[in-house]
This record gives C-alpha cells, structure tokens and sequence, in this order.
C-alpha cells in the first residue's frame, strides 16, 4: 500500500509517499528502485524514534514496516524466536508469557515499539543491569542491503560461533546500513515472582546512596535493576520528592524475598522503604516505560520535549542525577531523570520553551564530558536537531563507520544523516 504525506512533520523523518510493505520481497524490490533511482528512504515502524537523529523533513519514500509483523518460528524447547521486524514488543511478549516465557530487554514505549527498531536503536531500559541489551539478546538477522540484496548474520541457535558476529555491526546502527526484517532472540523462562524495593534518601546524601549501591552490588545478590530516580520523579511515580532507588528482582519466591531481607539488613538508618509485590511492580516499571517522549505521537503545545540517553561511568549517575535536577533551577525547565547504577546509562527528560532546552543540553553535555561520558539526544523536534549536534563529538573510530557505509551503502540510500557524523 502506498499513501502521500500531506504535511510536514514536527519531528521530520517523513517521506514523499508511505510504502507499506508485507512480505521480504516487496522490501527488496523497494530498496532496489531507490537504489537504481537516487532515491533516499526513510525506515520506520512504530515510529516511537521519529525523533532520534536525522536532519532531513522528508525522503523521498517512507518505508513503514508497521505491517510488515507476525511470529515466523518459536521453538519453545530452544527457548529461540524468530519475528518479523514490524511486530510491537507487548504483541511479542504477550504471545510469549502463554509460554511462560519472554524477551529481556525492557524498552519504551512497548505497546509502539516494534523489535526492528528496538534493535536498530540498540535500545534498552532500566533492567539492563539484569538483562542486558541487544546485542546480548540477538542471536540472528534477517537484512536487506540498500542494492536489494537479503543477508542473513549469525543462525537460528544460541550455540552459534562460527566466524564474526555480524550482527552487532547492524545493532545500534540506526537503520543506515540494512532494513531489518527479521530478528532471532534467545529468550528467558518467566520470572516466578518480582518485587521492587523503593529506598529513598530523605538528605539525598550522596556518599550515603554511594556507600549503599557499592555494598549491594559487592554482595552475592542479583537484582535486575538498580535504578536511581531524581526526586521531580521520585515525586511522579511514588510521592516521594526524595532521591529514590528502584531495586528490582526477579526469581523463585523464595529467593526474592530473600534478597529483600538483605536489603533491609543494610538499608541506612533515616532511609525510607517501601516494598511493592508482582502486580504493583510490574504497573511501576510501566509508567517509567511511559515518561519519555514518544516519537509516535508528539506533546501538544509551545513546549519542547527532549529526551537525552547519557552514559558515564558506573557511580557517576549520582552526579548526572544531581546535575540534571539543578537544571529545573538554571534553565527554567522540566527534568525528570533516572540512572542505573551498576550500567552507568541515564535517561534524562526535558520540557520547556525552544532556547532553555537547547541551552540545557549544551551544559548537560559539558558536565558529563567533564566525568568523561557522553550525551545523546534520542528525540528533540527537527528544528532543532538542525542546530544541535545529537551525537556529540565525532568518535575516533569514525573513519570505520564511514568506510561500512560507502562500502555497503555508497548512495546514501538509507536514513540518510541519521547516525553519527551524519552518515
């Protein structure tokens, strides 16, 4: 199916006409014309990453793979899935939990994001302490290149070491080297029982929270997320303006509240401890998936929303926690942040007027240099993607990037100047 655009798009990433591929082939055949033809294309889905990276309003052909899903193979036995690019990551993990089984990785967003961009994006969540990412997920994929030609990297089971594994080549690369069509995962058994310890800090003692990350996660337990929330979040989730730490786990019953016991034998003494069982667990790791912008139906209104993905070494979240809340006072703006201390990636979101958002994210950037971290902006309206630079400095490996993508993509054919360096 084919459709025209009839207007610009807050976020840009559109396309002259919307071509809705349903089978491999049609794909192809679309990639191929582009190719032959100079044509530029856009890659989406959900479109929950409309807004992350590329400075271009409109392709000349949107490529929206939101029909292009279905489960292709499960074998339960393996604990291995096969599934189309386009399928939405609650579609996958609600036909998966019948199996008592399921995906990990925790994105935003679930009931829009779709597995190809997940993994296009590399994009993981508050559980990656536990979980892991997408690179440790993915065992195989199904790619069209620019020229129309279909790959496949790695194979269809876990025991899988031949040769190179391409497939960290594609993950993260935003759709610039390949489509993604289909993706292969090994999974995970579903977890016997989940609880969440709610800490929070009433000093916001820095040291004190410092000194209590170190000692868990030194110890023998395994939570699957340690997640610190700035106190404006704090407040959202749980009423507490207080620096707060998530503490999830995941297990046989038994063992969690174990694990719960231990953390009640070292929680500091003016400290605040709330525990929420399976269901209220579950609804609180829900409306952090939901804080974000989401790319697929942008914020009414004068304000901007920004959304900044940073990454620092493991303990320095506790300075980009307090770095980003001084912003509300400095910048006149919105902030609500999260961290993962035990992964050192922090997710910070921004709402306010066009200038005080631009002018937040350029000190934001400068502090967290400073720790010798980086800062990546994963959705801001294309007017101002135009001025800011999303990905930061150039790394030293750019001449890498740049050589796999003339090597594989010599016309630019593939969202174009959506990754970094604007390749």
């Amino acid at each position: 199916m084919i459709e025209g655009e009839s207007e610009n798009h807050l976020l840009g990433n559109s396309g002259q006409v919307t071509i809705y591929p349903k089978s491999e082939e049609e794909i192809a055949n679309v990639l191929k014309y582009a190719n032959n033809h100079r044509k530029k294309i856009t890659v989406s889905a959900g479109e929950t990453k409309r807004g992350f990276g590329g400075i271009i309003d409109s392709a000349d052909i949107l490529l929206s793979l939101a029909n292009y899903k279905g489960i292709v193979e499960h074998t339960p036995g393996d604990m291995t899935l096969t599934v189309k690019a386009g399928t939405p990551f609650k579609e996958l993990q609600d036909y998966l939990a019948e199996h008592k089984q399921k995906v990990s990785l925790d994105p935003a967003w679930p009931e829009y994001a779709t597995i190809g961009g997940i993994i296009a994006s590399n994009e993981s969540g508050p559980k990656r302490l536990g979980y892991g990412a997408g690179r440790d997920v993915v065992i195989g994929l199904r790619m069209v290149y620019p020229d129309g030609t279909i790959i496949r990297s790695g194979g269809k089971v876990v025991k899988n070491v031949a040769g190179y594994d391409m497939n960290k080549l594609f993950i993260g690369s935003m759709g610039t080297l390949g489509v993604v069509t289909e993706v292969t995962m090994k999974l995970r058994p579903l977890a016997k029982y989940e609880s969440l310890v709610l800490l929070s800090f009433p000093e916001g003692n820095v040291e004190e929270i410092r000194s209590f990350a170190i000692h868990l996660l030194d110890s023998v337990m395994e939570p699957t997320a340690l997640e610190l929330l700035s106190p404006a979040l704090s407040q959202k989730l749980i009423g507490e303006n207080l620096h707060t730490l998530a503490i999830g786990f995941e297990d046989v019953e038994s063992s969690v509240h174990y694990q719960e016991e231990y953390v009640k034998k070292i929680q500091p003494a003016n400290s605040k401890m709330k525990i929420l069982q399976q269901k209220e667990a579950q609804a609180f790791w829900d409306k952090i998936y939901s804080i974000g912008p989401n790319g697929a139906a942008p914020a009414a209104g004068s304000e901007i929303e920004a959304s900044l993905k940073i990454g620092v070494t493991n303990l320095d979240v506790l300075h980009v926690i307090n770095i980003s809340q001084q912003l509300k006072d400095t910048h006149n703006v919105v902030v609500e942040a999260h961290g993962g201390i035990g992964h050192g990636l922090c997710q910070v979101n921004l709402k306010g007027a066009s200038e005080d958002i631009e002018s937040a994210i350029d000190q934001l950037r400068n502090s967290v240099n400073q720790l010798g971290g980086y800062v990546i902006v994963k959705h801001l309206p294309l007017s101002l993607r135009k001025k800011i630079n999303i990905w930061g400095e150039n790394p030293s490996y750019f001449f890498l990037l740049e050589g796999i993508k003339s090597k594989i993509d010599p016309n630019s054919v593939l969202n174009h100047k959506r990754y970094v360096g604007g390749i």
